[in-house]
């Protein structure tokens, strides 16, 4: 399945703890790892059914993460057909670069950014590895969404940027949602977050995974070491619960109802 330009197409880890990322997301989504690739820095990659769905980084010595300024997190990047011609619009449009563009191998061209609120996001042009192409099934991804503070700075940014052609979902004080969709999906979203993010965190991208079973999963959430952040809920778009791993790493889970 190939998503629109702009859409989110990869998602990775950046941790403290290979090994224990590991144990922990291979025994939740029943994923395998791969072997650590010493060129790209101990980058692996975890598979799903032998399809690759998303990546894993060690915090690298000597950054702010490993001596503990940096929290795990997982990352998102957003397809483009021009690295570097998304980077040149970033930038003009307040974004700050953490890295890139540059060549990876033969698989693509990547840049890690901040937009102008501060979110990480990643920009991949795909030439040899196009990224995700399973979505929507239990252990692969199902939704992302920006927590931003700055909800109509925002919106212009990844309009202008990656070329969002977004869908108001909800424009009330309790909940503005802009959307992006590919047909009848709704697959990544930029949410008004002013009214319930905490001071002490900044703005961030969410990803979502999808589960047979929310209920069971934050069972073995906990049974591995993971926290439970949000308890499952019944909403319109699933049972959705917030949890995190070893780590501190946080993700969201969805099933059904």
């Amino acid at each position: 399945m190939t998503r629109p330009i702009g859409a989110p197409c990869w998602m990775d880890l950046l941790t403290s703890d290979t090994g224990r990322a590991r144990e922990f997301y291979t025994g939740l989504f029943g994923w395998t790892a791969g072997e650590a690739a010493e060129q790209f820095g101990g980058y692996f990659m975890f598979m799903r059914d032998g399809v690759p769905v998303a990546g894993c980084m060690p915090q690298q010595p000597g950054t702010p993460g490993a001596d503990g300024g940096r929290p795990d997190t997982w990352g998102v990047y957003l397809s483009t057909e021009d690295t570097k011609s998304t980077v040149e619009a970033a930038l003009a449009h307040g974004a700050t670069i953490a890295e890139g563009p540059m060549d990876v191998a033969d698989l693509g061209v990547e840049a890690i950014l901040a937009d102008p609120s501060g979110a990480r996001v990643g920009a991949w042009q795909a030439r040899q590895f196009g990224g995700l192409s399973v979505f929507n099934a239990p252990g692969a991804p199902a939704y992302f969404e920006l927590l931003t503070r700055d909800y109509a700075g925002a919106v212009a940014f990844y309009r202008d940027v990656f070329g969002w052609a977004g869908q108001v979902l909800s424009n009330t004080p309790e909940f503005r949602l802009t959307a992006l969709q590919d047909g009848t999906d709704t697959i990544a979203g930029i949410m008004d977050a002013s009214g319930f993010l905490p001071a002490d965190e900044g703005d961030r991208w969410n990803i979502y995974l999808a589960v047979a079973d929310t209920d069971e999963a934050l069972k073995r959430v906990i049974g591995l070491g993971g926290t439970v952040t949000e308890p499952a809920t019944d909403t319109p778009y699933g049972r959705l619960a917030g949890a995190a791993d070893r780590t501190g790493a946080r993700f969201k889970l969805v099933g059904s109802r």
